[in-house]
């Protein structure tokens, strides 16, 4: 009997904001394996903000996502079949297999399939706290802000995967930890579950001079180090208030995935402040990747890292997710369950 793999597959580019229409869900047998070749089923997808600036045909940092191919995505799931020495069936592996519900794999390609051992930290968390987010939010603290107990660090999209590992991880280091995120409930989850200092509810300030000065309150003494998802306001507000030789790490810009310009209003404060500013892609980092997964698994496994998961059902449901996602509508890592 043969087994179907559903997919769902990038058909067309947005114009502007992306829509359920630039996907398509389909179906396709599984093949049988070729020599060296193991077979995953997918248990979790991961959804990120980068994916949007793949869906675009304009040049970046990564090539675009093909059209009428697999939608790029992390995934962590389990061997079902195996031609490959190294891995046997019942193995928990974390990799890049988009979004579907089987991947095959040349497992004899380095890197392409990793073990992950769920004793002490579920499979889930490989594609969050203990996987690509986690590690970016650590090297965006650790190597660029590289901040020294006492200094305050600010982050925005607090409450998302990136940002909650960036938080905690400061605070770990002994920092003033302040959150910007998006209404009170999960600026109330940033401060009461991840540990933070402050969190300030973006939304509630309709210009950069409201929040400039609610960032002042939160942080009394200026801001040394700041950690940047979204741009735009946020970024000017923060500026503001930044304090002489403070570093910023731009991660994401979701405020602009859309194509929009993000000005800056007043970049003579990077001369006036000496400030470091260093934009990042963690993949061109893998040299640091065990020392940070080191830290945040020991982290996980011993309950001091805490996170949360927004989880859809179904490779059928990921498009609105994802559209959710970028809308801010989850809390956390947003995973799609398969299975």
């Amino acid at each position: 009997m043969t087994t179907l793999n559903r997919q769902i597959h990038l058909v067309s580019r947005p114009a502007g904001e992306p829509s359920a229409d630039n996907f398509k869900l389909v179906e396709v047998p599984v093949e049988a394996l070729a020599e060296g070749e193991v077979l995953v089923r997918n248990h979790y997808l991961s959804l990120d903000p980068y994916m949007r600036g793949r869906m675009n045909e304009s040049k970046s940092y990564a090539q675009p996502q093909p059209l009428n191919d697999v939608m790029i995505g992390g995934t962590v799931g389990e061997v079902v079949a195996s031609r490959n020495e190294h891995f046997k069936e019942g193995d928990k592996v974390v990799g890049m297999g988009g979004w579907q519900e089987y991947q095959r794999v040349n497992a004899n390609q380095r890197g392409v399939l990793q073990k992950v051992d769920t004793t002490h930290i579920p499979l889930s968390a490989y594609l969050g706290a203990v996987g690509m987010p986690g590690v970016t939010g650590w090297y965006g603290l650790v190597k660029i802000i590289n901040p020294k107990a006492g200094e305050t660090v600010v982050v925005s999209a607090a409450s998302g995967a990136v940002g909650g590992a960036v938080g905690q991880l400061a605070k770990a280091r002994g920092c003033r930890v302040v959150g910007i995120a998006g209404g009170p409930a999960k600026c109330e989850a940033v401060v009461k579950e991840l540990g933070f200092d402050a969190c300030i509810d973006y939304k509630a300030h309709n210009d950069v001079r409201s929040l400039s000065k609610a960032l002042k309150e939160a942080c009394p003494d200026g801001i040394d180090g700041y950690f940047e998802n979204v741009g735009g306001m946020i970024l000017d507000a923060v500026m503001l208030r930044a304090n002489a030789f403070s570093r910023i790490a731009f991660c994401g810009m979701i405020s602009g995935y859309n194509g929009e310009p993000i000005p800056m209003t007043n970049p003579s404060l990077i001369l006036v402040n000496r400030m470091k500013l260093e934009g990042f892609i963690v993949s061109e980092h893998m040299e640091v990747w065990p020392e940070a997964l080191k830290e945040l698994g020991g982290m996980v496994a011993t309950g001091k890292f805490k996170y949360r998961e927004t989880v859809a059902d179904g490779i059928a449901a990921a498009p609105e997710a994802f559209l959710g996602l970028l809308k801010g509508r989850n809390f956390g890592k947003q995973l799609v369950k398969l299975i």
